[in-house]
Parts: C-alpha cells; sequence; structure tokens
C-alpha cells in the first residue's frame, strides 16, 4: 500500500512539473561604447540568441559649470540593426542630482527626452518603446532622483512608452532607506559589488557570497518586475604598494601570462617584473586579474533564477563587444539565459 501511494505521489510530482509555466526569457546585450559601428562577430551573437532588444547608452549627465551637462554621446558611423529594437540608456552621475533646485531638475528632465530623441534618429530608429535611466542614487540623492524620474515619465515625448531604471545591490537589500523608484520596471545589476580598491585575491565584478547576501525574499517581494543585467567584461585593477591605481585598460590576460613581464603570487597577484612606461606602470606594481568565467556565470543565473519573480524576464548582457564575447560561446549564454525559463 505504502509503495502504491508513493508511486501515486511521484506522479503527481511528475504531472505537476510538466505542467508548470515556463518563463518567457527575452537575451539581450547592452552596448556601452561612444561610438556604433557594424559589427560582424556583434551582429552574429545578436542573431544566433534571437535578442530582440539593444541597451543603448546613448550619453552621460555629470556636473558642468552651472548646472548638470550631457556629456559623452555615442557617435553612429552605422545605423542600428533592423533585427533590433534600440532602449535608450542615460547614465547620471549621482553626485549631479545634489543640491538641484525643481526648475533645474525640469529642465534637465526635458534636455534628456530631447535629446534622446535625437540619438534616436541618428541610430536610423524612428521610435522606441523603453527608456531607461542608470544612476547609484543614495538616500541624500533620493528625492531629487526620484522628482527627475517621474518627471521624465511625463514628458509628451514618452507618451505610451516604459520608464525604466537601474537597480544596484545594495538598494535592492535597503528598500526603505533607498526606496522604490518611479518606474514601470528595473534592471538589477548584478555586477561591480566588490571594493574595487581593496588591495588583495577578490573579484570585485561578481562575488557569489557578497551577491546572496542582498537577494533571496529581498528579489521575490521587489514591488515591479525585476529584470537581471550579467557581466561580460574583465578588467586589470592596478596597485602599488598595497594602493589602488585604477585600471589599466591596455592590460590583458595574454599580457599578464607572459613570464618575461609578469610573475604570478601566491595571493594571486601579478607583479610587473620591469617598467611599462606607456601603461604608466612601473617595477613592483601588482595587477588583479578579475573576470566571470563561464561556470560562475552560470552559477550566478541558477541561483538568481530560484527567487526572480516574473513570468517574463529581460535578460540583459553587459556588453556586445566583440573582443569580450571571444570568451564565451553562443551555447555558454543559451545555457545561462534557459536557466531563468
Amino acid at each position: 500500500m505504502k509503495l502504491i501511494r508513493l508511486s501515486a505521489y511521484l506522479m503527481l510530482m511528475v504531472i505537476l512539473a510538466s505542467c508548470r509555466k515556463q518563463r518567457m526569457v527575452n537575451t539581450a546585450f547592452y552596448y556601452w561604447k561612444t561610438v556604433y559601428e557594424t559589427n560582424a562577430t556583434e551582429q552574429q551573437y545578436l542573431d544566433s540568441l534571437y535578442c530582440k532588444r539593444l541597451y543603448v547608452r546613448m550619453m552621460d549627465v555629470d556636473k558642468g559649470n552651472i548646472g548638470p551637462v550631457l556629456i559623452s554621446p555615442i557617435k553612429f558611423k552605422s545605423v542600428l540593426p533592423s533585427s533590433v529594437q534600440v532602449v535608450p540608456v542615460v547614465f547620471i552621475v549621482n553626485n549631479v542630482l545634489k543640491k538641484q533646485t525643481l526648475t533645474q531638475l525640469n529642465q534637465l528632465a526635458s534636455k534628456i527626452v530631447y535629446y534622446v530623441n535625437g540619438k534616436i534618429k541618428q541610430s536610423g530608429k524612428n521610435t522606441f518603446k523603453e527608456l531607461q535611466i542608470d544612476c547609484d542614487w543614495t538616500r541624500t540623492t533620493r528625492k531629487n532622483y526620484f522628482y527627475l524620474l517621474n518627471r521624465i515619465k511625463a514628458d509628451q515625448a514618452l507618451k505610451n512608452k516604459q520608464l525604466s531604471a537601474t537597480l544596484r545591490l545594495h538598494q535592492l537589500k535597503n528598500q526603505q532607506s533607498s526606496g522604490i523608484p518611479p518606474v514601470d520596471r528595473v534592471m538589477l545589476m548584478c555586477y561591480n559589488m566588490g571594493n574595487l580598491r581593496k588591495y588583495g585575491p577578490q573579484n570585485s565584478i561578481l562575488d557569489q557570497p557578497e551577491l546572496e547576501k542582498y537577494m533571496g525574499s529581498n528579489l521575490t517581494h521587489y514591488p515591479m518586475p525585476v529584470d537581471v543585467g550579467l557581466p561580460l567584461f574583465s578588467w586589470a585593477v592596478v596597485f602599488r604598494q598595497h594602493q589602488y591605481m585604477g585600471i589599466a585598460k591596455r592590460l590583458n590576460a595574454d599580457s599578464l601570462n607572459n613570464k618575461q613581464l609578469f610573475a604570478l603570487t601566491d595571493n594571486q597577484l601579478y607583479t610587473l617584473l620591469k617598467d611599462l612606461p606607456p601603461l604608466g606602470l612601473k617595477q613592483g606594481d601588482e595587477v588583479r586579474w578579475e573576470n566571470v568565467p563561464p561556470a560562475q556565470l552560470k552559477t550566478t543565473a541558477g541561483y538568481i533564477s530560484k527567487y526572480i519573480a516574473p513570468d517574463t524576464l529581460n535578460l540583459i548582457y553587459f556588453h556586445l563587444d566583440a573582443s569580450t564575447l571571444k570568451h564565451y560561446t553562443y551555447e555558454t549564454l543559451e545555457e545561462t539565459a534557459h536557466l531563468f525559463r
């Protein structure tokens, strides 16, 4: 009798599992360069992963002499692919929002919408369906930032369009102090979570134990749809006498594995064996190489998938760059996306 009951229970579980509604996962990429130009490798990734959206950084907002200014606008040497919708993204430096009057914030909102529409035309598109604002807001800038978002959303040029915002892990966890942004959906940045400037062997791009400190029920019960951003990038963090010096953009894994230039130490740092004047580096400088191996990417996706709530999810890889993508096969990125389904 017990065996019959167990068999019936297992059969019921199989039936329920097969009837479970599969989550719709839309794979997309960020494009975070100052110039857009058609690239065959990048296009192949868009096509192979059936990407319908490309999140394009259009400009930054930073401090000017008399108020916020729009800087570093993207230039389009090619038109965007007809196969993808463009989601314009505007990055706002958090400190810009401090001590701004409502008049200044109103003017900034109008400028952002006006210039985004201009860039959309330059990209070869006629319109867009979503605008995303990227800002690491804090408790002291929350009021002004949320006011700015409301002003952007109320602009007639954005009528019938969605407004989204990026969300850092600390904002996910500290919802009471950080607040919930007045947007239609958020994109959770699952990267840049460690202390980049801290000396020693660590990975400030993606650290699984650190990630898990912020998620769980905080993610499940977030009061609006949450999309997920995962990292596809690496960098070389330089230290001189244990002090942070910056990121050496022209160093890569091949450079660090050159035993004529670097020696790997026990603490997983590479020590420079001679001066490199073109890079501003000196003998004895130490470099921490940080990247996100495919296995780690999948581990993170598998963990997040247990807590993410929406039936429809946008998975956005950061970012679309041929030199970076060579470290990730189509199969790796598709398998990672499938873990969310």
